[in-house]
């Protein structure tokens, strides 16, 4: 592991020192602040930061930062940044790897994450930052205005940043009040049946399906609507079975191009394409022995889908720019919210490929369908965002629980998941209201007696309009096929409904 860098022995004596050091902090806030420190002492970097992902896990934020050894003040009116916008940070967290550049300031690359200074920033360095369940949670990022060879402190400054995730997740689960101070709940939920929470009709004939299937090699097809949880579903099948000690790797196959899918898939060997200067392993290389979760699998470009299916007769793959082939051993688990075999009468799914994949398929629940199970995972989101808040724990009113009750959730866990947090960030005391929670009702009005037929049923046509359009997230052409309409009638209706794209949030 040291063997990159500049005298190893002083190297790893000064890393020990660090986690001793980082092992005392009694303060979240001090921890993460030392760490910056640490890091900066340790790669011989003038800028050290961290960046931290919120509850919802869909925006990065920066935690701590030193620069030129004097750790930088955090402005809560610029917290949480959204970095979306930038390559590198996103591709580092989103791909879960190092990524490390000594000639930054001659590159391409989008660097405004980084302060301005009067020297440019010459070499970089960010590494995710993942947890005991191997998922990753943040990164930790060095940059240098001398032209320096950081890849020799990726591992263990990775390591050390696990460390300090676990350190401080130990100091939120201390800083957690106990006895009666703590809030009285209704009822705690409780994970049942693979860790997952559920307890309805749905639910249970849910978990029956996966034990079915859980220590078996059979190839599983996950549908359901937008939001119910597929991944989720499809992490617990690998952490209840047998491969729960490798790899568990996601790929969205709608979110790459044809060609850059690909060679994220089954790899490439140097000199495949302009640009490909050393050999690479693809997810499927990278998942060997464990489990590979093709999300959005309808949206896989046909040429891709001949190739899925060879791995899946065969057991076998061939990187690009490569003429030999090799043995992988994956589960493959798909997912997807579309029909696969509408697509299949359209031309646009290979059959051959749709009876591989649905050689077990099973329907996830929408959360309309989960009777009781909407108050029991508003809880758990709700204990959850406390926890990463650092905030003491939040009580549920009545009115509350009686409003998310009477919601039908047509973005299901997600919407649920994601309006819990947004409350919890807003209630100020410790009891979470219906005014925190902003929902989508589409009610008919309480006096509807000055409505005439062909106005009520207007009402009816809107709301499940609506509904369809948010489930298929806000594209017209699957809305009308789920409803059985030619796209030209949709469209009519929306027009003289005065539907537009700006009455749902897709």
């Amino acid at each position: 592991m040291f063997t990159q860098v500049p005298q190893p022995l002083v190297y790893a004596e000064a890393l020990l020192a660090q986690f001793a050091s980082l092992s005392r902090s009694a303060d979240g806030a001090a921890l993460l602040g030392d760490f910056v420190r640490g890091l900066a002492e340790l790669s011989g970097c003038e800028l050290t930061q961290l960046y931290l992902l919120d509850a919802t896990h869909t925006c990065l934020g920066m935690n701590a930062e030193c620069l030129n050894g004097i750790l930088q003040p955090r402005e809560a009116a610029s917290l949480p940044a959204d970095y979306n916008g930038e390559q590198l940070l996103q591709f580092a967290l989103c791909q879960n790897r190092v990524v490390c550049l000594s000639e930054l300031s001659g590159s391409l690359h989008e660097t405004s994450f980084l302060p301005p200074q009067a020297m440019p920033w010459q070499s970089l360095l960010c590494v995710p930052l993942v947890n005991q369940q191997k998922a990753v949670e943040g990164l930790l990022l060095c940059a240098s205005r001398r032209h320096i060879d950081l890849q020799g402190f990726a591992d263990s400054l990775g390591q050390l940043g696990s460390f300090v995730l676990g350190q401080l997740h130990l100091l939120q689960r201390l800083r957690q009040p106990t006895g009666d101070a703590r809030p009285a709940k209704v009822s705690v939920p409780s994970a049942s049946g693979y860790g997952l929470i559920g307890k309805s009709s749905a639910m249970r004939q849910t978990y029956s399906l996966i034990s079915k299937v859980l220590h078996s090699p059979y190839t599983v097809l996950l549908r359901g609507e937008t939001g119910t949880g597929k991944e989720v579903f499809a992490g617990a099948i690998h952490e209840c079975g047998p491969r729960r000690s490798q790899a568990f790797i996601v790929q969205n196959c709608a979110a790459f191009p044809e060609n850059l899918l690909e060679s994220e898939l089954f790899g490439y060997r140097k000199g495949a394409f302009t640009g490909a200067d050393r050999d690479r392993a693809g997810l499927f290389d990278a998942a060997n022995g464990g489990t590979l979760l093709l999300d959005e699998i309808g949206d896989m470009p046909l040429s891709l889908q001949a190739k899925l299916l060879r791995v899946l007769q065969e057991g076998e793959i061939r990187p690009l720019g490569s003429n030999d082939t090799h043995k992988i051993d994956v589960r493959i688990i798909a997912a997807t919210h579309r029909d696969l075999s509408v697509l299949v009468s359209e031309g646009k799914f290979r059959e051959d490929l749709y009876y591989r994949l649905a050689q077990f398929p099973i329907e996830l629940p929408a959360l309309r369908q989960r009777e009781g199970d909407i108050l029991d995972l508003a809880r758990h989101f709700a204990d959850k965002a406390c926890s990463f808040l650092q905030r003491d724990a939040v009580c549920w009113s009545d009115a509350a629980l009686d409003h998310l009750s009477g919601y039908a959730f047509p973005g299901n866990v997600r919407e649920l998941k994601g309006l819990v947090e947004r409350a919890v960030l807003l209630c100020e005391g410790g009891e979470l209201l219906a005014e925190h929670f902003s929902l989508r009702m589409e009610v008919m009005p309480e006096d509807s007696s000055g409505l005439n037929l062909r106005e009520r049923l207007e009402q009816v046509e809107r709301s499940l309009l609506l509904d369809c359009l948010r489930k298929n997230d806000g594209n017209q052409t699957l809305a009308a096929r789920e409803l059985g309409l030619p796209r030209r009638t949709l469209l009519y209706r929306l027009g003289r409904l005065n539907i537009n794209l700006g009455d749902f949030d897709g």
